[in-house]
């Protein structure tokens, strides 16, 4: 599996341990292309998982790609190689912002999978996001889908955390994945270690959900490959 960090933050990189002095090439040079996946992709202390990491180089892109005729296929581009196509996932971990980045990301995937916190702004958010990925669809990849909405933060002590759950399921229905991914103390302090949740704490409730999760997940790419 290959995960390629677009947040010019980098935080899926440090959550992997991935230091940035040993970031000497990045998603950056992925997307402008002076460097392929087999240059960039690093691996990381969870068995068979790359890491394409990002750097902050990665804030200039837009500027740097905007005026060419086929900036919103850089990645699409990038991820046509022997060597990406060498990996049975690639997971995009896109910025929290749309811009041409979350565009390129959307252009190259075949489906969406959409964090959602349970909180009251998120809903207005969600919205939002559903519409960028119609107008993506009928422009520029028409193959897109969302494969799920992953419902993250839950506190079952809070009601209106409650309430978020039950409004998401009643109007998106099956595209909410089952699994909830509970608020955690053991993965909030796993990044500050450069661990994954699973590798720092295999046994907390946290790492339990997202382990679910992933079973999950794989169940619906089947399915989508199968249909």
């Amino acid at each position: 599996m290959l995960i390629i960090d677009l947040d010019p933050q980098g935080n899926a990189s440090t959550g992997l341990g991935i230091d940035r002095r040993n970031r000497k090439l990045s998603s950056y040079d992925l997307m402008v292309g002076e460097a392929g996946v087999a240059e960039t992709a690093l691996e990381t202390a969870v068995p068979n998982l790359f890491i394409v990491p990002s750097t902050m180089d990665l804030l200039g892109v837009e500027m740097e790609i905007s005026q060419q005729s086929d900036r919103v296929f850089k990645l699409r581009k990038a991820l046509s190689s022997s060597e990406a196509m060498s990996f049975s996932y690639i997971l995009l971990d896109c910025p929290p912002s749309f811009n041409l980045l979350t565009m390129n990301a959307m252009a190259a995937a075949h489906s969406v999978l959409v964090p959602l916190q349970c909180e009251f702004f998120a809903l207005e958010g969600l919205s939002q996001l559903l519409e960028t990925v119609n107008q993506v669809r009928r422009t520029v990849n028409p193959q897109l889908d969302i494969q799920g909405i992953v419902l993250t933060m839950f506190d079952a002590r809070n009601n209106l955390a409650q309430q978020v759950v039950n409004d998401v399921r009643t109007h998106l229905g099956e595209k909410v994945y089952h699994t909830l991914i509970p608020r955690n103390v053991r993965v909030s302090e796993a990044p500050s270690y450069g661990k994954p949740a699973i590798l720092y704490d295999l046994k907390c409730a946290g790492s339990q959900a997202y382990l679910q999760l992933a079973s999950e997940v794989i169940q619906r790419e089947r399915q989508r490959l199968a249909a």
